[in-house]
């Protein structure tokens, strides 16, 4: 698919002024007597180039989006026109964002930080036992929650694999983040465990499932959602990691009230494009220590004087955390594109 040319700085600027008319009920351009009145709408699906829109009443509209409308994302508040033939398969025209409450984005080798959910309330971190669960994949996740302020949740899936030795073991592990103030969710789409409570958390919020590919996030949606009919995929037996399934963003709504989306851009993040301070800093129980270290400069690794160091040596933070920040730390610099690797 051919990307876009990037605008001008003349054209933002006439982009900007468009949409302030939009926004304020202007009609901008010529007329088009294709088109309906603009009328405000929620995007609930995005295909290349084209959108789904739902309008108050419930209809759905696919539409254009204007080349000078970026970033169109599940979630988005929109204004838009619908086209009165709605024989074609793409009759509207999707004109402008409505400003957002939240965003979760990603980094992007190519184009920067990328928009994935708009509007969201939490993030439902899923892990599984299946393929194997990693603290340190749930501790990323967890900084890119913080990162854009969002409250995530740690969902465990697939608990009816686990003998009551491996179970208690694992809540063990788990504890630590319960201790921080993270909520725990336990599940089983085969036993039902956990369901009820998972809906529960969901009614009334706009919610994104993140995780690998493999940990069960389309059964998830299935169980809560059975006429969505997500496509499931096995998980692999040479590399056991799951087959990613998910192929267009969607937004999903819950009879009882609730919004999930389900978008292939939230399989996995990176986190290249944070700043040192700012994947620290989502490590939330490390922020009582940070600032008070001898050298301002601190790596927080052998450094003298570093307070973050003797709290873990103390017992006041998890040493796995902290272990596990190391790792994301020297894991950012080799993922990172070199022209935005900041000097040391």
């Amino acid at each position: 698919m051919a990307k876009r040319n990037k605008l001008t700085q003349r054209q933002k600027r006439q982009v900007s002024s468009n949409l302030k008319k939009r926004l304020s009920g202007k009609e901008v351009g010529p007329a088009d007597d294709s088109l309906l009145p603009s009328r405000a709408g929620l995007v609930v699906g995005r295909f290349g180039q084209h959108a789904d829109v739902e309008d108050e009443q419930g209809t759905v509209y696919r539409c254009h989006i204007r080349r000078n409308v970026e970033g169109v994302v599940c979630g988005d508040q929109v204004l838009f026109r619908p086209g009165k033939d709605q024989t074609l398969n793409v009759s509207g025209v999707l004109e402008a964002l409505q400003e957002r409450k939240s965003v979760l984005t990603r980094p992007d080798y190519y184009d920067g930080i990328k928009p994935v959910a708009a509007n969201i309330d939490q993030i439902i971190v899923v892990s599984a036992v299946l393929p194997s669960l990693s603290l340190n994949i749930i501790d990323r996740y967890l900084v890119a929650a913080e990162d854009v302020q969002i409250e995530p949740v740690i969902l465990l899936n697939k608990v009816d694999m686990l003998s009551a030795e491996q179970r208690s073991e694992i809540e063990q592990q788990l504890k630590l983040y319960a201790d921080i103030g993270y909520r725990l969710c336990f599940v089983s789409c085969k036993s039902g465990e956990g369901i009820e409570e998972l809906a529960a958390l969901l009614k009334d919020k706009t919610s994104v499932f993140v995780g690998q590919s493999g940990v069960g996030k389309s059964s998830l949606v299935n169980k809560l959602l059975p006429e969505a009919e997500e496509a499931i995929g096995d998980v692999s037996d040479n590399s056991g990691l799951g087959q990613h399934t998910t192929t267009a963003a969607k937004l999903l709504r819950f009879p009882g009230g609730g919004n999930l989306i389900d978008s292939p851009g939230v399989r996995e993040f990176s986190l290249w494009h944070l700043p040192d301070e700012r994947l620290i800093w989502g490590f939330r129980e490390f922020r009582d220590f940070l600032g008070g270290c001898k050298f301002r400069d601190c790596k927080h690794g052998d450094d003298p004087g570093c307070l973050l160091r003797d709290a873990a040596q103390q017992g006041k933070i998890s040493q796995a955390r902290f272990d596990s920040y190391h790792k994301i730390l020297s894991g950012m610099d080799e993922q990172r594109p070199s022209y935005s690797k900041p000097p040391r």
